[in-house]
Order: C-alpha cells, then structure tokens, then sequence
C-alpha cells in the first residue's frame, strides 16, 4: 500500500515514485487511480483533450512487470504525467487548442517526451490549451475552457495558456505536468490553480517537437504541486539537445538538489517596487507581504531594487514580440475569415500584422538593452520577488479578452530570466494566491532553493480543492 494508505492520486511525486519504486504500490494500481478520478471529474473540469487510458494501462504493466523483475529504468518508473497539448508525440493528434487542427498528426515526437519515456513514465493523456497558446486567462471558445477545481459553483478563469494541465494536477487528475511559458503560461495557470510552476530560462529545456507560439520566448515547465516535485521533473527535463540548438549554447546545469535544502538565510531578495503595488486586490497584496516577512524569519534580507521598467511597459513589449512571432507563423490562419478560430485570439496574432520588420528588430534591441540594465540593477540581489497575479482567478464571464492577466509574469520572459510560482495563501472565499520568485538566467536553482525554503514554513501547498 502506498505511504500511510494515502490517495495516491495526491501523494507528493517524490513519494509516489518511492512507492511505486519500492514495491509498496503498483504502477497499475497508480495508473487506474488517476484514470478513475478523471473518469469521475473530467467531464466537468474538462482539463483533458484526449486521455490516453489503454495505453497507460498497457505502460503501467509492463512498468509494474519491469520493476518486479528487477529491471526498472530509473526512479520514476511508471509514474504518470500530462503534457500540454503542444507536445508531439509521433502520430497523436496535437491541437495546440485549435479546432482548425483537430486531425493534425505529429509528424516527430517532442525531445521532452523522449526524456520522459526513457525514464518509464507513463503518459496520461493531453491537456487543454488557449488555442496556439495566445492567452493568459485560459479561456478556449471552440475546444472548451478548463475549470478551475477550487471553485465548484463558479466557472472561474484557470489561468492560460497551459490551462489544462494547471486543473488536471491541482484536482488530482495527474500527480505534475507539463506546461509552456511564452509570457506566463506557466505561472498564471500555477497561480490561479494553487500550484509550484517553474519558467525556465529559454535554451535550459528543448523546445524541439513542441508547437511554438513566439520561438524566442517560449520556454516548457514543470508544474507540479510542491517545489521539490517541479525540481524532480526539471532534473530530468533540462539538457542540451542537438535538435535544439538554444540548449546547445546554455551554460553548464546547475544541479537543483544541490542546493534544493539550503534554505533562505543569508539570500538578498528584492521587493518590487511601491509604485508597482498598484492594481493588485488587497488580498494578493496581504498575502505577498507576509511571504516576504516570513522568508526574513528565515533569515533572508529584504531590500528594494529599482526596476529599468515598470512591468507594464515589459508587457506591451512582450505582447509585440509574441504578435510579431505568432503572426509569422499562423498569420495564414487568423487572418482567413472561414476557419474556426477564437474570437480573442484572433485579434491577439493579428497585431503582430501591423508591426513591421523594423519595429520587431527594435524591439529585440530595446529588450538587450533592458536585459543589461536589470542585471545591473540585480548585482548583489538574488532575486526579485512580485506576487504572480494581481487577483486570485475571476469568473470567466467577466473576463475581458482585450486585457492579459500576465502583468507580473510577462517581464520574465521579455528579459530571459527564470520564474517560480508557488501558493502563498488563499482569499477568504478559498481561491489560491501565489508569489513569484524571479531569478537571473539558467539560475534555476536559486529560484527552486527560496521556493523550497518557503514551502518548509508554510502548508498553502498542501491544501487541495474540496469536492474531490
């Protein structure tokens, strides 16, 4: 039986994978128990595409049958994950949430996913996206928006665009997943899903079989339900691979559990400035603050750092680049008035129209600019830390499609930096608040040690959506 008889569906990976690896719990029997709360909930939380329950029992056998003989593959045999429905896998149907794509085949299989079945793991299924990834309130018109699990009476926004892996690990639908972070996808989903997301820095993970939105931010990311599980999966997720040559020119990995338990005494961390408070709900705000006390309880240095941007003006520039980009590759598509395409993407890739060569080169160059002036103003500070969002989720009818939700979490991506996410408390109608956790690039690490450190202290985590 697994550890303490409990539900494996929301045991922690890292003891999941004990107990499957010890013998205590069957690959099977894990298997059938996340098969069996998707067939229970899904139909509601709509988080899944596509499930693919033949052939993870199938995997789960054979892995069951491997590790009793003595042969498993490494720690997490058989056990399960979700991808975003951007990954390929070779002759699998992948969206990327568009209906315009509904039989698409994948012609390769994604690198990440040649990682994830050469370590035994068995693949649950796809999950939903914003269609071609553009939007961070993760609402999809055609395919069908997600859920959000802590709101059972209100459809509420599940954060986007890796919407649907967000609400099927929070619900206990997959034990993590994989998401995509071209301006938040990661974070906002983890945010609003009371979830650790981790955004890598662009070229730590290969990019290669997955459906890109803006190449040169799109950046794959764990999401799980505690730091030291989305450091598991990023353990095994980062590299250099040939096919992507981002990752060949990154510099050498840091091991996260090196430093994974080192905790946050002796760490500098900035505040964002008092101008930037404005606009976020007084609970986010309340919630942030006492993060922040409490990693000075723990021996952290809280001090103030001057941004060479407000996070406003990071957002309008991200959002032009990822126009430019997204444009470029799906313009076809968008811009033909007889294809099903949703309504609020549309008009988000058809900016990149009007913006010409010129305006895209000057804002690469505005970006290098920036990306030096941060760094400078980061020297002595380990890292910078904002709330994720500035509301918890909002009903889904009063979403305005015209805005983003990605107002803390876009200037990551914009400046190649890398970002954790992780729960920070609740409102008081028990709607998950998250803190992100900024850190320079490929300093994965240093983000995962300080989310880690907090989580010790703190069981917001560790809470699950009720009616489950």
């Amino acid at each position: 039986m697994p550890t303490n008889n409990v539900d494996p569906c929301f045991l922690p990976v890292h003891r999941l994978a004990a107990d499957i690896a010890g013998r205590r719990l069957s690959p099977v029997d894990a298997a059938e128990a996340f098969l069996a709360r998707i067939a229970a909930h899904d139909a509601k939380l709509h988080a899944y595409i596509d499930v693919y329950a033949d052939d993870a029992r199938l995997a789960a056998e054979a892995a069951d049958k491997a590790i009793r003989a003595g042969h498993a593959v490494g720690p997490l045999h058989g056990v399960p994950i979700a991808l975003k429905d951007l990954v390929d896998i070779e002759g699998r149907v992948t969206t990327g949430g568009s209906a315009v794509w509904r039989q698409r085949r994948s012609p390769v299989t994604a690198t990440l996913a040649r990682r994830f079945f050469a370590q035994g793991m068995i693949v649950l299924g796809k999950t939903h996206t914003v269609e071609f990834a553009m939007g961070g309130w993760g609402t999809n018109q055609n395919l069908g928006t997600p859920w959000n699990p802590w709101d059972w009476n209100e459809h509420r926004t599940p954060g986007g665009s890796s919407s649907g892996t967000g609400v099927a690990v929070a619900s206990g639908m997959a034990p993590w997943g994989i998401g995509t972070d071209t301006g938040g996808s990661v974070r906002l989903p983890a945010s609003w899903c009371g979830l650790s997301g981790l955004k890598t820095t662009i070229g730590r993970v290969s990019a290669y079989g997955i459906l890109p939105l803006a190449p040169s931010l799109d950046t794959p990311g764990p999401m799980a339900r505690s730091v030291e599980d989305a450091a598991v999966l990023y353990s095994i997720m980062h590299g250099p691979d040939p096919l992507d040559p981002r990752t060949l020119a990154a510099p050498p990995v840091a091991d996260p559990f090196a430093t994974l338990r080192r905790g946050a005494r002796g760490l500098r961390l900035a505040r964002m400035p008092a101008g930037e408070r404005d606009g976020c709900a007084p609970e986010v705000l309340a919630a942030y603050d006492a993060a922040l006390d409490e990693l000075v309880r723990q021996g952290a240095e809280i001090v103030d750092l001057a941004l060479p941007c407000r996070f406003a003006d990071a957002t309008d520039m991200t959002g032009r680049i990822i126009g430019s980009e997204a444009y470029q590759l799906v313009g076809d598509l968008v811009d033909n008035p007889d294809l099903p395409i949703d309504a609020a993407v549309r008009p988000r890739i058809r900016l990149g129209r009007g913006i010409s060569a010129r305006d895209y080169l000057a804002a690469l160059a505005e970006r290098d600019a920036l990306k030096r002036r941060f760094l400078a103003a980061l020297d002595g500070i380990d890292a910078l830390l904002t709330p994720t969002t500035q509301t918890a989720a909002i009903r889904v009818e009063a979403v305005d499609q015209a805005t983003t939700p990605a107002h803390f979490t876009r200037l990551v991506n914009l400046l190649e930096l890398c970002a954790l996410a992780v729960p920070d408390g609740f409102t008081a109608t028990g709607l998950p608040l998250s803190l992100q956790i900024v850190c320079r690039p490929y300093d994965e690490a240093t983000a995962l040690r300080i989310g880690w450190a907090y989580q010790q202290a703190t069981g917001w985590h560790e809470r699950h959506p009720s009616g489950l």
